[in-house]
């Protein structure tokens, strides 16, 4: 079966708009229960060349509870290229979370800070870790034992956060979790000849409770926003590559022209150290001369001293 390829935003957002398949999703990733889901599109405009496209964030939120009974808040978004701006905008984003606060049904209207769990998918692979899917997890721990701490604070769940990062350049037909069997429709090497947009997906090796997320992604194929507006991702990732290319070019001429400024400033260290070293033996020289005439003056007056005594040598009788 052919399917639309999830790495895209407007596809991904197009999936986790069906409330069933997000808590499916969500809930196979956290292995916690999901308890209420709340989708924040906010939309950013970015204008290339007289152009505009409209790139959703991923705003997706929701509560879940975990089994000590605690209420969590998930933030989700997806990053399909490798620029220093998305770890800054994954930043930014959090603060803005952290920032706000979020109401809980029967608290009031007063927001609370609401712990918060973040959930990257990358379409890319780390510098060193090769695992599809890695936890990022918390513990309390007493600093003078180092036992493990089991009971949590409000305090220190509102202002750190546990974290699941998912690689999908490594997610494939090989499985070890649910998550990552779940997570298998990301699949790129499924990607069909010719057109990155569809990935054709074996349905039968699915369990029946994820094929809903499968005949979801083969409905997006019809929908003729999305495949526009998928071709517009890859104009505007080429451009962005484009350009970071050309940042990439300019660091490394920046570069190589410090490095010539270095050694020019250290050639011209070494030839003012030179006329240094040439200034002082010049300096000694003349030195050296100088100390000659001043040798010279006194055979002078030796020899003056001389001649007076021989001419007086001579007027004796």
């Amino acid at each position: 079966m052919q399917i639309a390829n999830p790495i895209y935003d407007v596809v991904f957002k197009y999936l986790l708009q069906n409330n069933e398949i997000a808590i499916l999703i969500l809930s196979t990733i956290l292995e916690e229960e999901i308890i209420a889901l709340e989708l924040l599109p906010q939309e950013t405009a970015t204008a290339l060349e007289n152009r505009s496209f409209t790139v959703y964030r991923l705003d997706f939120s929701a509560r879940i509870k975990t089994r000590d009974g605690a209420v969590k808040q998930v933030v989700i978004e997806i990053q399909k290229a490798k620029f220093a701006a998305d770890i800054m905008r994954f930043r930014r984003y959090l603060g803005e979370q952290y920032k706000q606060g979020f109401t809980l049904e029967g608290s009031g209207k007063t927001p609370r800070a609401i712990p918060i769990i973040s959930i990257y998918f990358l379409g890319y692979r780390l510098e060193r870790v090769r695992v599809p899917v890695i936890k990022v997890l918390r513990n309390y721990y007493d600093a003078a034992t180092g036992e493990t701490i089991r009971a949590r604070e409000e305090f220190i769940e509102s202002l750190t956060h546990d974290s699941f990062v998912i690689q999908i350049p490594y997610l494939g037909p090989e499985y070890k979790t649910a998550a990552e069997r779940l997570l298998a429709v990301f699949d790129q090497h499924l990607k069909v000849t010719r057109d990155e947009h569809i990935l054709d997906i074996d349905e039968a090796v699915y369990p029946q409770e994820h094929r809903k997320v499968i005949r979801r992604l083969n409905r997006a194929i019809t929908e003729p926003k999305i495949r526009q507006t998928m071709e517009v991702e890859d104009d505007i990732l080429a451009e962005l590559e484009g350009l970071e290319r050309q940042i990439a070019g300019k660091d490394k001429t920046l570069e190589e022209n410090a490095k010539a400024l270095e050694e020019n400033a250290k050639t011209l260290e070494e030839k003012g150290k030179a006329l240094e070293e040439k200034d002082k033996a010049l300096e000694e020289k003349d030195k050296a001369l100088e100390e000659n005439a001043k040798a010279l003056e006194e055979k002078d007056k030796a020899l003056e001293e001389k001649d007076r005594l021989i001419a007086e040598l001579r007027k004796s009788p």
